[in-house]
């Protein structure tokens, strides 16, 4: 029997969780399937899986196995894929990784031009305020606003984006506006724990660069979060630009220390490194280049 054929059913099984599953998948029979797995163990002088009636799970040889001939497969998948790009359209499945706010406001309203552009694209969008493992979760391209700590990664910067300090005219009009950053030390600051600065802001002065430790009474790992909070009048926040979007313009938002914000946050594309990049993943990356500079 073909090795390539035995690996494929192998990982199907892996991937799906059982024999008839992986069959549904492969399109192949559930005997044509157990058949080739067998063949694969006999070849290897062990078992791959443990087996019994009501599931199916990996051997520790076969997790060994699987977390080294997934990675084959799927070079050979990819060089599939580059052959024929050149004559077909762009295709198959991509998962690309972004954070909750940024994807919402500048990524969803993209996707379907991307997916009109290539119609054969099965795309898989995370959003997710969480920095996601982009080997374990099989991310192919993660957009992240904000620096990028990858060293297995390829980061390309495609845009920048200020940050901003904010707060709504109901908390101004509670509270008192800060004359300076630091009076910010009176108020409650809403804490995005995203921020790297998140409990010491930012800010540049005649005299250079200087911090001031904030704390309030929410923090949250989530910008949709803070920004709600920001906007319900509950206090000031801290926002990389792009996260606001509109609400800069709104009536009831009110801006402090433009002249002390000088830090920018690049906007990065990230992907894996490896030999052979998918030519669905190198496309979708470059549409995103193109496009996402455009609305920042």
């Amino acid at each position: 029997m073909d090795r390539f054929q035995e690996l494929s059913a192998f990982i199907a099984v892996v991937e799906a969780g059982g024999f008839t599953a992986a069959a549904r998948r492969t399109g192949d029979s559930q005997p044509a399937v157990s058949k080739a797995v067998g063949a694969l163990e006999k070849r290897l002088g062990v078992l791959l899986f443990n087996r019994s009636t009501r599931n199916v799970s990996l051997t520790d040889q076969g997790q060994r196995y699987y977390d080294r001939t997934k990675l084959l497969v799927g070079e050979l998948d990819d060089a599939d894929s580059e052959l024929t790009s050149s004559t077909l359209n762009v295709s198959g499945p991509i998962r690309i990784a972004v954070s909750a706010t940024f994807g919402r406001l500048h990524i969803l309203p993209l996707i379907p031009v991307l997916l009109s552009l290539n119609p054969g694209l099965q795309l898989d969008l995370i959003l997710s305020d969480s920095m996601r493992d982009m080997v374990e979760d099989r991310i192919d391209l993660a957009i992240r606003v904000g620096p990028v700590d990858e060293p297995d990664a390829v980061v390309t910067r495609v845009a920048r984006t200020p940050l901003v300090c904010v707060g709504s005219r109901r908390y101004f009009k509670e509270r008192g506006v800060p004359g300076t950053p630091a009076e910010l030390v009176n108020h409650n600051c809403l804490l995005y724990n995203g921020l790297i600065e998140s409990t010491n802001w930012p800010f540049c002065g005649p005299d250079g660069e200087f911090s001031v430790p904030v704390r309030g009474n929410l923090s949250s790992n989530s910008v949709e979060t803070i920004r709600s909070a920001v906007l319900a009048g509950m206090g000031i926040g801290m926002f990389a630009k792009v996260s606001l979007a509109d609400d800069l313009q709104h009536p009831d938002v009110i801006s402090l220390f433009e002249e002390f914000l000088v830090d920018v946050r690049d906007i990065n594309l990230v992907w894996p490194k490896r030999r052979l990049v998918p030519a669905r993943v190198r496309w979708v990356t470059e549409f995103f280049s193109q496009r996402i500079p455009g609305r920042i």
